[in-house]
């Protein structure tokens, strides 16, 4: 028997229109709304998923904050991870928000942090990812309720913390992704899990390892997530054959296109997924049961885990063996994809939420 300990298995609610039967071609029925986004959300609960990550964009979709507060009183059993795009935001008021949202889900919340800009400004990579790191110390201490005296770059703040705090007293974990040198750097300061798009398995322990020394700098340690999208079937030629479904309509017009407007299409994470995806074979395999197609018609997570039952299982468990704790995994239509995982792999993981 192994002595790891259960590792979260995470699903995703696409708020910012990310969800599609043919990539690259919208359909109105699959775009974000209360209706379709919370029914993703009620499927993965259903389903036994642990978490579900709530994206957030400026410009499309819905917003993350209000939608986690409409869903919190619906749900029973899931923790969301509500992703927060910390350039927007005024630290203080953002504290308040997530204690009372974590209060309406029972003390279930996480928040996925987002080193965005504000909507119209272009900030620097250095000062961005610096802010992020502000914003995280603020967030933690308030929401540990400690009293913060802030002397920073960006924030200059004096406050005692909200009197409504988190149900266990503590600061929700911290999850935040990024590949650049600023932005390693933040997370060995801040973060609580650090967050990887998919990479062939060196890379990926190699970026683990790296994370580790960073934060062992800092006195610290952190948890480790793996952001995929998964397509699973009965056999592997199902599963493949479901994956060329997904880009049967779409041109190589329309992906760049895509992939041109996404806010982030110029970082280092979406180059590095850039990469991977022009490295693969002909058929868009980097390595075994990971293919890059999805790259090919949106920016940022752009390959799936794809194969049968075994397979995925197989993919998932060899990453735990490398120190990955969560996934946030998502699929093709969302609540389809969400229910087939839920039935052929998600019963074989043991898995839980992070404690």
């Amino acid at each position: 028997m192994s002595d790891r300990q259960p590792c979260e298995i995470s699903w995703f609610s696409a708020l910012c229109d990310d969800d599609y039967e043919f990539l690259g071609q919208p359909d109105p029925m699959l775009q974000s709304s209360w209706e379709h986004c919370r029914d993703i959300v009620m499927q993965a609960e259903t389903g036994g998923f642990d978490n579900i990550l709530l994206p957030s964009g400026y410009a499309l979709g819905i917003d993350s904050t209000a939608f986690a507060a409409g869903i919190a009183p619906l749900l029973k059993r899931i923790r969301l991870l509500l992703a927060i795009r910390v350039g927007e935001m005024w630290p203080p008021q953002l504290a308040r928000q997530i204690a009372t949202i974590d209060r309406m889900l029972g003390g279930r919340l996480a928040i996925n942090i987002i080193s965005s800009d504000m909507p119209g400004e272009t900030l620097a990579s250095a000062p961005r990812y610096a802010r992020t790191v502000e914003a995280m110390h603020i967030l933690k201490t308030l929401l540990n309720g400690q009293p913060l005296d802030h002397d920073g770059e960006f924030w200059k703040l004096k406050v005692d913390p909200p009197r409504v705090g988190t149900l266990s007293g503590k600061a929700p974990q911290l999850y935040f992704g990024g590949l650049s040198e600023d932005a390693r750097e933040a997370a060995a300061k801040g973060c609580d899990v650090y967050l990887m798009w998919p990479d062939k398995q060196e890379a990926v322990a190699a970026i683990i390892a790296d994370i580790k020394a960073r934060a062992a700098k800092h006195g610290r340690t952190l948890r480790f997530g793996y952001r995929a999208h998964v397509i699973v079937r009965e056999t592997e030629a199902a599963a493949r054959t479901a994956a060329d479904r997904l880009l049967s309509r779409l041109d190589a017009e329309t992906g760049a296109a895509i992939r041109a407007k996404s806010l982030d299409s110029t970082s280092t994470g979406v180059a590095a997924q850039a990469a991977l995806r022009e490295g693969a074979s002909d058929d868009g395999y980097a390595e075994p049961n990971l293919w890059t197609g999805v790259g090919r018609a949106r920016s940022g997570c752009g390959a799936a885990i794809v194969g049968d039952p075994d397979q995925v299982l197989a993919k998932l468990e060899s990453y735990r063996a490398m120190g990955i704790d969560a996934f946030i995994l998502s699929g093709y239509p969302h609540a389809a994809e969400a229910d087939l995982f839920a039935r052929h792999v998600l019963p074989r993981i043991d898995h839980g939420p992070l404690g």
